[in-house]
């Protein structure tokens, strides 16, 4: 909708639900460069690796952690520029005064978007960790032979 015009001025289902989200950060009603850009950058580049991703857990491939952190780092970084910016400038598109929009749309909703990435980021450290330890363990027992 950004693309071709404004979510503001745009009607059906889909409009609405940006509109209403528009009540908390005001930068979605108009086709702000920034969340336009990292849009763009999310649905082209995180798009890609998150298909590449489904086919890598599926059929259990080596790559599969790398393309889980980046995702992760890349959905994260796509979050922080998407309201450090803002921060910075004192909020002036964030809807605070209103517990709904706060605690909601820009905490909790938001919030979904950091917690699922760090989790899986952990989880990969973890896995990663593993395997190292056994590689290390194989290692240590060759030169033991």
């Amino acid at each position: 909708m950004s693309l071709v015009g404004t979510v503001e001025v745009s009607e059906g289902p889909l409009a609405e639900l940006w509109k209403e989200y528009g009540k908390a950060d005001s930068r979605w009603l108009v086709s702000d460069p920034t969340i336009v850009s990292l849009e763009i950058l999310t649905v082209v580049l995180d798009s890609l690796i998150a298909l590449l991703l489904i086919h890598a857990i599926q059929n259990d491939k080596y790559y599969r952690h790398f393309l889980q952190v980046s995702l992760c780092v890349c959905e994260l970084y796509g979050g922080w520029m998407t309201f450090c910016p803002d921060w910075l400038q004192g909020s002036p598109h964030l809807n605070t005064s209103n517990w709904l929009h706060l605690w909601v749309y820009l905490l909790f909703f938001n919030g979904i978007w950091v917690l699922i990435p760090v989790l899986l980021l952990l989880q990969s450290w973890f896995c990663l960790k593993d395997l190292h330890a056994l590689r290390s363990a194989a290692t240590k027992k060759k030169k033991q032979l």
